[in-house]
């Protein structure tokens, strides 16, 4: 199994927590989002969209799209499961994941900042405030879920982490990397600690992959 991966992809940040509570340790193959190196030939040979992350498992082409290589992973291995066990369940811990990862992570990636500087010569500042307004929407949106749905337990839904603290807390970190906090989402930031003080959660942490910055 090998993972294509990069410490500032809060996609890949979402993966890795998925291997690392279902015990798996891929070969990691790093792609850095910030030379390029996604449109070159030989990464586009393994996910023709140019993103991250991709998983290749085996036989057959490379999987991508973090949420769909999540439930592989939980078809492949299901202990510990990512998804509640019934209907109504799984269809609320997707919708949360969801979320987080289509409706707000999907606007403040890279690629969508990078079109905003080149096309409209929106400096950082103007990005920041772009990404902080997107990411806070979702996190409000969350939020109303979490303190009003009475499945909303010790974690996302539950007692257990699913696919929706994996992608909650992913758009968490996002806020942080961008200077926000989580002081106006408690039942989310209460959430947020309990994960993070999972191994399989902290040590998924963009800040401690390779080549990430250090704090001195």
């Amino acid at each position: 199994m090998q993972i294509f991966t990069f410490w500032r992809s809060l996609a890949s940040f979402r993966v890795r927590i998925g291997l690392n509570l279902k015990g798996l340790a891929p070969e990691q193959i790093f792609v850095n989002i910030f030379t390029g190196e996604l449109q070159e030939p030989a990464y586009k040979a393994v996910n023709p969209q140019g993103l991250l992350p991709a998983l290749i498992d085996g036989d057959g082409p490379p999987l991508v799209q973090s949420l769909a290589i999540l439930e592989y992973l939980d078809e492949t291995h299901p202990e510990p499961p990512l998804l509640p066990k019934d209907p109504r369940g799984r269809a609320r811990a997707r919708a949360l994941a969801q979320i987080a990862a289509g409706d707000a992570h999907s606007l403040v990636t890279p690629r969508v900042r990078g079109f905003m500087a080149k096309t409209y010569h929106i400096d950082e500042a103007g990005q920041t405030l772009w990404a902080h307004h997107w990411i806070g929407l979702g996190l409000e949106a969350i939020e109303a879920h979490l303190a009003q749905e009475k499945e909303t337990a010790l974690f996302c839904h539950g007692d257990q982490p699913t696919i929706a603290d994996i992608s909650v807390i992913s758009l968490a970190v996002g806020q942080q990397l961008f200077g926000g906090t989580l002081d106006a989402y408690p039942t989310l930031a209460a959430i947020f600690d309990r994960c993070m003080a999972i191994e399989a959660f902290s040590a998924a942490h963009p800040l401690r992959q390779p080549g990430a910055p250090q704090n001195d």
